[in-house]
């Protein structure tokens, strides 16, 4: 059930990458795909356990190249400001606990990135992070009375401290001037505003941190080689067949933990590996597209990020938005996304991918969510025959005064979302992640689109609880990822204090524009961190923080945040 799977290229790094080679004893850690979770996972490993040895394989030229490429999603800092599928409700009430999760996670992977700047594997900040203001926008009566009672709940928790609300035309005017020149007047308004948004390039990020990874021996990375083969030897490791894509030659290597990170191609890998609890999932191809305009005077105007509500009936992943973004040097404005549907599980995959993936144990849930999401298949068919006047008239509805002749029709990277078979419920849609593991925990793979690169570090931080349980509860790990992560285990939402330090680190360590967070005169935020640190519950593996705890914590993250907008 194999497929030959490949992936986009687009920027060079480490020419000097090695090429797999035999191993009689065997290595540690074998990485697949060299994107944002690989990068994250090696990461946490290579400091947690600095002597293992950790192989990663990515079948292009070059990392970062397939959905952590920075034209090939969001790039967004998800962190539930702007982000109202996770606040479901209406006028009258609004549940938060998602957008809550969501926020917390996020402040996890700020601290994870603020600790990597501190280490040196993370180079430059500014490279693959910047403030950019993240609004809500609304606009009738039903949805501005929504955004109110949104606003109300929220500004009630120490996560979204700084949020602003406004019902003035002017004012929204001021935040957004693009989206409200040739508006019409008569009709209702409300937007919120939250300046410690951020812009992520999450192939920058990528790049960075396997440069940092090479510096140690005991990392290998190997371009142009795809993993054939997976097969669990008698003592438990598992055996992996490489090809190398130029010279036609294969090898193998043994390794005593893989991990799956290759993005479409984590499906098709897991199965080839045998494993039943692969037997449960099959994938839902959908890609994306969106309308961008490079024009220096027209972003200039709209440097935020802004995201209304998806239409009614519409999955999260149509959520609409006009982003600012900053590609590797090239400043420019994105609106969408555009669904559109493909067999193929990668942006450069195969016709084959979606067929090959269906096993008998598959076929029948994937069938029961077509008859089953009867609102989604007719969102994808309107997707899929939308004509360019279509997507341009749809822009006009964000941006009024839009001039079609600056504005072009980029395709960006493919997303399998989950099809799950529930014991009771049959075939179950998930708009989400999830860490798939054998029950040995020695084969790991990451499942689904979104959340992704926003939240890499806690879902990592989730797949090391799960599959180094042992070593998790240990003193030394706790101490660890205590120093990587200082919140580690305690819940920010509940600890306002320790929620502002943090975020005091964070902005000042990652260099972003935050003048709430910004540190007091004579004061030296990583010193407020090392002063925290001591406090931590989670320093300790005996408190209540213990590593039990915080992988049940996790795990109710991971659930909630299945509502992420898929690109």
């Amino acid at each position: 059930m194999h497929k030959h799977l490949s992936f986009l290229l687009c920027t060079p790094l480490l020419a000097f990458a090695a090429m797999p080679v035999a191993a009689d004893e065997p290595v540690d850690v074998v990485l697949i795909g060299g994107g944002i979770m690989s990068a994250t996972l090696g990461t946490y490993l290579q400091e947690l356990e600095p002597d293992w040895d950790i192989h990663l394989y990515e079948r292009l030229g070059q990392v970062a190249e397939e959905s952590s490429n920075a034209w090939n999603n969001a790039g967004s800092g998800h962190s539930a400001f702007m982000e109202m599928n996770y606040t479901p409700g209406d006028g009258d009430h609004v549940e938060i606990e998602r957008a809550v999760n969501v926020t917390e996670q996020f402040e996890i992977s700020r601290q994870f990135w603020a600790h990597q700047v501190d280490q040196g594997i993370l180079s430059d900040p500014k490279a693959f992070i910047n403030s950019v203001p993240h609004h809500a926008l609304v606009w009738g009566e039903d949805d501005v009375a929504f955004l109110r009672e949104r606003y109300a709940r929220m500004t009630e928790n120490p996560l979204y401290e700084g949020m602003e609300y406004s019902e003035d035309r002017q004012e929204i005017a001021e935040w957004m001037p693009l989206v409200m020149a040739g508006r019409d007047e008569n009709e209702p308004v409300a937007a919120t505003r939250m300046q410690m948004g951020t812009e992520v390039n999450y192939g920058a990020q990528t790049r960075q941190m396997i440069e940092g990874l090479s510096d140690s021996d005991n990392f290998t990375l190997s371009l142009n080689s795809e993993v054939r083969g997976l097969e669990r030897n008698d003592d438990d490791t598992w055996h992996v067949t490489i090809k190398n894509l130029e010279s036609g030659d294969e090898s193998t290597v043994d390794a005593r933990f893989v991990f799956i990170g290759a993005g479409g191609a984590a499906l098709p890998l897991l199965q080839e590996a045998g494993i039943p609890e692969a037997d449960a999932y099959a994938g839902f191809p959908v890609g994306g597209q969106f309308l961008y305009t490079t024009n220096p005077e027209v972003v200039a105007q709209h440097q935020i990020k802004v995201y209304a509500k998806a239409g009614e009936g519409s999955p999260p992943m149509s959520v609409p938005h006009m982003d600012f973004r900053n590609l590797d040097g090239q400043p420019a404005l994105f609106y969408g996304p555009f669904a559109t549907f493909s067999s193929k599980f990668l942006k450069e995959g195969s016709w084959t991918d979606l067929f090959g993936s269906l096993t008998f144990s598959n076929i029948w849930p994937t069938t029961q969510v077509g008859l089953h999401n009867f609102n989604l298949v007719r969102y994808l068919v309107g997707q899929v025959m939308m004509s360019d006047d279509d997507r341009f008239e749809a822009l006009q509805g964000f941006y009024p005064e839009a001039n079609r002749d600056e504005w072009k029709l980029w395709t960006a990277g493919q997303r399998v979302q989950i099809i799950k078979n529930d014991p009771e419920r049959g075939g179950l849609l998930q708009f989400g992640t999830e860490v798939v593991s054998s029950e040995d925990g020695s084969i790991a793979a990451l499942l689904g689109a979104s959340p992704g690169a926003s939240t890499a570090p806690p879902i990592m931080l989730h797949l090391l609880e799960n599959v180094f349980s042992e070593q998790v509860q240990s003193d030394a790990w706790q101490e660890k990822l205590t120093q990587i992560v200082p919140s580690y285990g305690q819940r920010l939402s509940e600890n306002p204090e320790l929620l502002r330090e943090m975020r005091v680190y964070t902005a000042e360590t990652l260099k972003l524009n935050e003048p709430m967070n910004a540190a007091e005169t004579g004061t030296d935020a990583q010193t407020e961190v090392e002063n925290v640190q001591p406090e931590s519950e989670a320093a300790d593996a005996g408190e209540e923080s213990s590593a039990d705890e915080s992988a049940d914590t996790q795990s109710e993250e991971q659930d909630a945040e299945t509502q992420e907008v898929a690109l």
